[in-house]
């Protein structure tokens, strides 16, 4: 999130929850776990303060398969190999779109938050098996 954004109160509390959680979660259970830590904030607030976050790039958000979004902190870019056969996740130290965000952002003007990456295929242990 860019250092010159305020959050208010609200957005603070809800922000700082969604880091020490570690989770994604919805709208509706987010606003229940406050409640349940005594924060008296709105579903509507909630549901504000996420939106606003969200476009701000301090979190992300995912919808299920069913359509409700879930909101997360934005973790730091990680980028990883999957093998297809065993299932076995390999991260990569390095990031292979290092220097391409600003490209983007100058050819589209596009400010872009964060980014995922992800390589299938078959690890060196199942191509030898």
């Amino acid at each position: 999130m860019h250092q010159s954004s305020h959050m208010t109160k609200n957005q603070s509390i809800i922000f700082n929850f969604l880091q020490e959680l570690h989770d994604a979660l919805s709208a509706q259970e987010l606003h229940r776990a406050l409640k349940e830590r005594g924060y008296g904030i709105g579903l509507a607030t909630v549901y504000r303060s996420l939106e606003n976050l969200k476009t701000r790039g301090a979190i992300k958000s995912t919808t299920t398969p069913q359509g409700e979004a879930l909101y997360s902190v934005i973790p730091i870019d990680r980028h990883h190999l999957y093998c297809l056969k065993c299932g076995r996740s390999i991260p990569i130290d390095i990031c292979p779109l290092e220097g391409i965000n600003q490209k983007l952002k100058q050819h589209y003007n596009f400010d872009i938050y964060y980014h995922t990456l992800e390589f299938f295929g078959i690890c060196s242990e199942c191509q030898c098996s």
